[in-house]
Protein backbone atom coordinates (compact mmCIF):
# COMPACT_ATOMS: atom_id res chain seq x y z
CA UNK A 1 0.00 0.00 0.00
CA UNK A 2 1.68 3.22 -1.18
CA UNK A 3 1.20 6.83 -1.19
CA UNK A 4 0.59 8.01 -5.13
CA UNK A 5 -0.40 11.64 -4.75
CA UNK A 6 0.10 12.30 -8.39
CA UNK A 7 -2.97 9.99 -9.42
CA UNK A 8 -4.90 12.40 -8.22
CA UNK A 9 -6.15 14.65 -11.08
CA UNK A 10 -7.71 17.40 -9.29
CA UNK A 11 -8.22 18.57 -5.64
CA UNK A 12 -8.87 17.10 -2.86
CA UNK A 13 -11.98 18.74 -0.78
CA UNK A 14 -12.02 18.41 3.12
CA UNK A 15 -15.25 18.29 4.65
CA UNK A 16 -15.06 19.92 8.23
CA UNK A 17 -11.68 20.84 7.31
CA UNK A 18 -11.06 23.90 10.05
CA UNK A 19 -9.91 22.16 12.85
CA UNK A 20 -6.65 20.11 13.67
CA UNK A 21 -7.08 17.08 11.71
CA UNK A 22 -8.20 19.24 8.75
CA UNK A 23 -5.96 21.83 8.63
CA UNK A 24 -3.37 18.91 9.57
CA UNK A 25 -4.35 16.85 6.47
CA UNK A 26 -4.23 20.14 4.27
CA UNK A 27 -0.72 21.01 4.61
CA UNK A 28 0.08 17.40 3.98
CA UNK A 29 -1.45 17.32 0.95
CA UNK A 30 0.17 20.90 0.08
CA UNK A 31 3.46 19.49 0.76
CA UNK A 32 2.28 16.78 -2.05
CA UNK A 33 1.64 19.33 -4.66
CA UNK A 34 -2.07 18.37 -4.15
CA UNK A 35 -4.79 21.44 -4.15
CA UNK A 36 -6.92 21.09 -1.33
CA UNK A 37 -10.38 23.03 -0.60
CA UNK A 38 -11.76 23.33 3.01
CA UNK A 39 -15.76 23.12 3.77
CA UNK A 40 -16.37 24.60 7.15
CA UNK A 41 -18.80 26.46 9.04
CA UNK A 42 -16.28 29.32 9.95
CA UNK A 43 -12.99 30.23 8.49
CA UNK A 44 -9.48 28.26 9.77
CA UNK A 45 -8.07 30.24 12.76
CA UNK A 46 -4.73 29.34 10.72
CA UNK A 47 -3.98 30.75 7.04
CA UNK A 48 -2.57 28.45 4.22
CA UNK A 49 -2.49 27.05 0.76
CA UNK A 50 -5.94 26.09 0.05
CA UNK A 51 -9.51 27.42 -0.48
CA UNK A 52 -11.75 27.57 1.69
CA UNK A 53 -15.38 26.95 0.85
CA UNK A 54 -18.28 28.57 4.14
CA UNK A 55 -21.08 25.64 4.45
CA UNK A 56 -23.53 24.78 7.31
CA UNK A 57 -22.97 20.99 7.17
CA UNK A 58 -26.65 20.45 7.27
CA UNK A 59 -28.02 22.48 3.40
CA UNK A 60 -27.41 21.75 0.29
CA UNK A 61 -25.86 25.09 -1.84
CA UNK A 62 -23.54 26.65 -3.97
CA UNK A 63 -21.13 25.06 -1.92
CA UNK A 64 -21.96 21.95 -3.64
CA UNK A 65 -19.57 23.31 -6.87
CA UNK A 66 -16.11 22.68 -5.56
CA UNK A 67 -17.34 18.97 -5.51
CA UNK A 68 -18.02 18.79 -9.38
CA UNK A 69 -14.98 17.38 -11.03
CA UNK A 70 -12.50 17.35 -7.18
CA UNK A 71 -10.46 13.83 -6.99
CA UNK A 72 -11.63 12.96 -3.79
CA UNK A 73 -13.80 13.67 -0.95
CA UNK A 74 -12.48 13.42 2.89
CA UNK A 75 -15.25 13.94 5.33
CA UNK A 76 -14.15 14.90 8.68
CA UNK A 77 -17.09 16.62 9.56
CA UNK A 78 -18.80 16.49 13.55
CA UNK A 79 -18.96 18.08 16.96
CA UNK A 80 -16.24 17.79 19.03
CA UNK A 81 -17.14 15.08 21.91
CA UNK A 82 -14.33 17.12 24.09
CA UNK A 83 -17.80 18.81 26.39
CA UNK A 84 -20.27 17.45 28.94
CA UNK A 85 -22.73 15.01 27.35
CA UNK A 86 -25.93 17.10 27.98
CA UNK A 87 -28.95 15.90 26.17
CA UNK A 88 -28.77 19.12 23.91
CA UNK A 89 -24.79 18.39 23.13
CA UNK A 90 -25.52 14.46 22.72
CA UNK A 91 -28.26 15.69 20.07
CA UNK A 92 -25.92 17.75 18.45
CA UNK A 93 -22.69 14.94 18.02
CA UNK A 94 -24.97 12.69 16.56
CA UNK A 95 -26.79 15.43 14.46
CA UNK A 96 -23.88 16.77 12.99
CA UNK A 97 -22.32 13.92 11.85
CA UNK A 98 -25.10 12.17 10.19
CA UNK A 99 -26.36 15.51 8.59
CA UNK A 100 -23.55 16.44 7.09
CA UNK A 101 -22.91 12.86 5.54
CA UNK A 102 -26.13 13.28 4.09
CA UNK A 103 -25.92 16.53 2.65
CA UNK A 104 -22.89 15.65 1.24
CA UNK A 105 -24.40 12.53 -0.98
CA UNK A 106 -27.38 14.87 -1.63
CA UNK A 107 -24.60 17.28 -3.42
CA UNK A 108 -22.96 14.73 -5.08
CA UNK A 109 -26.33 13.71 -6.74
CA UNK A 110 -26.77 17.18 -8.08
CA UNK A 111 -23.32 17.69 -9.50
CA UNK A 112 -21.79 15.91 -13.22
CA UNK A 113 -18.00 14.83 -11.81
CA UNK A 114 -18.48 13.81 -8.30
CA UNK A 115 -15.72 12.73 -6.53
CA UNK A 116 -14.74 8.77 -7.66
CA UNK A 117 -13.41 8.09 -3.81
CA UNK A 118 -15.11 9.34 -0.51
CA UNK A 119 -12.96 8.44 2.54
CA UNK A 120 -14.79 8.47 5.55
CA UNK A 121 -14.05 9.62 9.10
CA UNK A 122 -15.81 7.32 11.81
CA UNK A 123 -14.19 6.44 15.35
CA UNK A 124 -12.34 3.74 17.01
CA UNK A 125 -15.05 4.20 19.99
CA UNK A 126 -17.77 2.21 17.90
CA UNK A 127 -16.10 -1.09 19.57
CA UNK A 128 -17.22 0.21 23.24
CA UNK A 129 -15.02 0.25 26.06
CA UNK A 130 -13.73 -3.40 26.87
CA UNK A 131 -11.24 -3.65 29.78
CA UNK A 132 -8.57 -5.69 28.22
CA UNK A 133 -9.89 -7.00 25.07
CA UNK A 134 -8.07 -6.32 21.32
CA UNK A 135 -10.10 -4.96 18.92
CA UNK A 136 -9.71 -5.62 15.51
CA UNK A 137 -12.05 -4.35 12.39
CA UNK A 138 -13.83 -7.92 12.72
CA UNK A 139 -14.92 -6.85 16.42
CA UNK A 140 -18.40 -6.89 17.73
CA UNK A 141 -19.62 -3.13 18.56
CA UNK A 142 -20.30 -1.83 21.78
CA UNK A 143 -22.48 -0.35 23.76
CA UNK A 144 -23.34 3.76 24.61
CA UNK A 145 -23.51 7.03 23.32
CA UNK A 146 -20.03 6.64 20.80
CA UNK A 147 -21.09 3.59 19.70
CA UNK A 148 -24.39 4.61 18.87
CA UNK A 149 -22.87 7.39 16.91
CA UNK A 150 -20.44 5.89 15.13
CA UNK A 151 -23.09 3.26 13.59
CA UNK A 152 -25.63 5.76 13.02
CA UNK A 153 -22.05 7.95 11.06
CA UNK A 154 -21.06 4.71 9.34
CA UNK A 155 -24.64 3.74 8.15
CA UNK A 156 -25.86 7.33 6.44
CA UNK A 157 -22.23 6.50 4.79
CA UNK A 158 -23.01 4.10 3.12
CA UNK A 159 -26.57 4.96 2.35
CA UNK A 160 -25.00 8.62 0.66
CA UNK A 161 -22.06 7.54 -1.12
CA UNK A 162 -22.72 7.10 -4.79
CA UNK A 163 -22.49 3.27 -6.27
CA UNK A 164 -20.02 4.46 -8.32
CA UNK A 165 -17.71 5.88 -5.33
CA UNK A 166 -14.84 4.04 -4.34
CA UNK A 167 -15.64 4.16 -0.30
CA UNK A 168 -13.92 3.67 2.58
CA UNK A 169 -14.57 4.17 6.40
CA UNK A 170 -11.43 4.94 8.79
CA UNK A 171 -12.32 4.17 12.70
CA UNK A 172 -9.55 6.36 14.09
CA UNK A 173 -8.38 6.77 17.94
CA UNK A 174 -6.54 9.63 19.17
CA UNK A 175 -4.66 11.44 17.29
CA UNK A 176 -1.56 13.11 18.56
CA UNK A 177 0.25 15.85 16.66
CA UNK A 178 1.43 19.26 16.42
CA UNK A 179 -0.27 22.92 17.18
CA UNK A 180 -0.45 24.81 13.73
CA UNK A 181 -3.20 27.37 15.58
CA UNK A 182 -6.21 25.68 14.62
CA UNK A 183 -5.57 23.31 17.91
CA UNK A 184 -3.72 20.04 18.50
CA UNK A 185 -6.84 18.16 19.67
CA UNK A 186 -6.86 16.13 22.69
CA UNK A 187 -2.46 16.15 23.18
CA UNK A 188 -3.19 19.77 23.77
CA UNK A 189 -4.95 19.42 26.99
CA UNK A 190 -3.07 15.79 27.98
CA UNK A 191 0.00 18.02 27.35
CA UNK A 192 -1.17 20.62 29.86
CA UNK A 193 -2.34 18.14 32.50
CA UNK A 194 1.24 16.74 32.20
CA UNK A 195 3.24 19.31 32.82
CA UNK A 196 1.20 20.43 35.76
CA UNK A 197 2.56 17.28 37.35
CA UNK A 198 -1.16 15.86 36.92
CA UNK A 199 -0.58 13.76 33.85
CA UNK A 200 -0.59 10.05 36.27
CA UNK A 201 -2.58 7.11 36.66
CA UNK A 202 -6.73 7.96 36.02
CA UNK A 203 -8.74 5.34 38.34
CA UNK A 204 -7.36 2.30 37.43
CA UNK A 205 -4.86 2.77 34.41
CA UNK A 206 -5.19 -0.42 32.85
CA UNK A 207 -8.05 1.76 30.27
CA UNK A 208 -6.94 1.15 26.69
CA UNK A 209 -5.07 4.05 25.07
CA UNK A 210 -5.69 3.59 21.26
CA UNK A 211 -3.39 6.25 18.98
CA UNK A 212 -1.67 7.37 15.90
CA UNK A 213 0.76 9.96 15.19
CA UNK A 214 -0.52 13.19 12.43
CA UNK A 215 1.63 11.44 10.08
CA UNK A 216 0.55 8.33 9.54
CA UNK A 217 -2.91 9.53 9.58
CA UNK A 218 -2.39 11.72 6.82
CA UNK A 219 -0.26 9.09 5.12
CA UNK A 220 -3.70 6.97 5.34
CA UNK A 221 -5.44 9.10 4.12
CA UNK A 222 -4.03 9.81 1.18
CA UNK A 223 -3.59 5.90 0.71
CA UNK A 224 -7.06 5.81 0.86
CA UNK A 225 -7.60 8.51 -2.00
CA UNK A 226 -5.30 7.31 -4.16
CA UNK A 227 -4.85 2.75 -3.49
CA UNK A 228 -7.66 1.27 -5.82
CA UNK A 229 -7.49 -1.66 -3.79
CA UNK A 230 -8.50 -0.23 -0.53
CA UNK A 231 -12.33 -0.43 0.27
CA UNK A 232 -14.51 -0.63 3.38
CA UNK A 233 -13.48 0.21 7.18
CA UNK A 234 -10.06 0.29 8.68
CA UNK A 235 -8.90 1.29 12.00
CA UNK A 236 -7.08 4.02 11.70
CA UNK A 237 -4.76 3.65 14.84
CA UNK A 238 -0.71 2.56 15.08
CA UNK A 239 -0.19 -1.06 15.54
CA UNK A 240 0.40 -1.08 19.76
CA UNK A 241 -2.06 0.64 22.01
CA UNK A 242 -0.86 0.78 25.49
CA UNK A 243 -2.33 1.10 28.70
CA UNK A 244 -3.51 4.97 29.83
CA UNK A 245 -0.58 4.77 32.62
CA UNK A 246 2.30 4.07 30.56
CA UNK A 247 0.94 6.62 27.57
CA UNK A 248 0.54 9.32 30.71
CA UNK A 249 4.59 7.93 31.69
CA UNK A 250 5.99 8.49 28.16
CA UNK A 251 4.44 12.08 27.56
CA UNK A 252 5.95 13.13 31.09
CA UNK A 253 9.38 11.40 29.54
CA UNK A 254 9.00 13.39 26.62
CA UNK A 255 8.33 16.70 28.06
CA UNK A 256 10.69 15.93 31.11
CA UNK A 257 8.08 16.25 34.18
CA UNK A 258 9.26 13.76 36.54
CA UNK A 259 6.16 13.90 38.48
CA UNK A 260 2.92 12.43 37.43
CA UNK A 261 0.27 12.88 40.43
CA UNK A 262 -2.46 10.19 40.30
CA UNK A 263 -6.30 10.62 40.56
CA UNK A 264 -8.61 8.32 41.79
CA UNK A 265 -11.94 7.88 39.76
CA UNK A 266 -14.13 10.09 41.89
CA UNK A 267 -11.57 12.82 40.92
CA UNK A 268 -12.12 13.01 37.62
CA UNK A 269 -15.70 12.69 37.97
CA UNK A 270 -15.52 16.38 39.90
CA UNK A 271 -12.49 17.65 38.06
CA UNK A 272 -13.74 16.73 34.30
CA UNK A 273 -17.07 18.64 35.23
CA UNK A 274 -16.47 21.76 37.36
CA UNK A 275 -12.78 22.57 35.72
CA UNK A 276 -11.85 21.42 32.38
CA UNK A 277 -16.09 21.30 31.64
CA UNK A 278 -15.49 17.80 29.73
CA UNK A 279 -16.47 14.39 30.39
CA UNK A 280 -14.81 12.43 32.51
CA UNK A 281 -15.34 8.74 30.95
CA UNK A 282 -13.09 10.59 28.01
CA UNK A 283 -10.23 9.72 30.60
CA UNK A 284 -11.40 6.99 32.83
CA UNK A 285 -12.68 4.87 30.00
CA UNK A 286 -10.38 3.44 26.72
CA UNK A 287 -10.28 0.88 24.53
CA UNK A 288 -7.31 -1.38 21.90
CA UNK A 289 -7.51 -1.42 18.58
CA UNK A 290 -5.10 -2.66 16.53
CA UNK A 291 -4.97 -2.25 12.37
CA UNK A 292 -5.23 -5.70 11.52
CA UNK A 293 -6.23 -4.96 7.79
CA UNK A 294 -3.47 -2.25 7.37
CA UNK A 295 -1.04 -4.50 8.71
CA UNK A 296 -2.21 -7.09 6.46
CA UNK A 297 -2.47 -5.05 3.00
CA UNK A 298 1.19 -3.98 3.99
CA UNK A 299 0.67 -0.17 5.53
CA UNK A 300 4.11 0.75 6.86
CA UNK A 301 4.06 2.98 9.65
CA UNK A 302 6.37 5.72 10.32
CA UNK A 303 5.72 6.05 13.71
CA UNK A 304 5.00 2.40 15.34
CA UNK A 305 5.70 3.14 18.76
CA UNK A 306 4.69 5.71 21.38
CA UNK A 307 7.78 6.98 22.94
CA UNK A 308 8.97 7.97 18.84
CA UNK A 309 6.04 9.50 18.26
CA UNK A 310 5.64 11.64 20.88
CA UNK A 311 9.48 12.59 20.63
CA UNK A 312 8.66 13.75 17.19
CA UNK A 313 5.68 15.61 18.25
CA UNK A 314 7.07 17.84 20.97
CA UNK A 315 10.25 18.15 18.99
CA UNK A 316 8.17 20.35 16.92
CA UNK A 317 7.62 22.46 19.82
CA UNK A 318 11.02 23.31 20.69
CA UNK A 319 12.81 26.45 20.65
Amino acid sequence: MLENPLSLDGPVVIAGGAGFLGISLAAHLHDLGVPVVLLSRSRPNVSGPWTHEPWDGRTLGEWRRVLDGAAGLVNLAGRSVDCIKTPDHQDEILRSRVESTRVLGAAMRSIDRPPPVWAQMSTAHIYGDPPTAICTEESAFGVGLAPTVGQAWESAFHESALPSQRKVVLRTSLVIGRDRGAGNGAMGRLGLVARLGLGGRVGSGRQGMSWIHELDMNRLIVAALTTESMSGSYIASAPHPVPQVEFMRELRRAIGMPIGLPAFAWMVRLGARWLLRTDPELALYGRYVVPKRLVEEGFEFKYPTLPAALAEVLASHAP
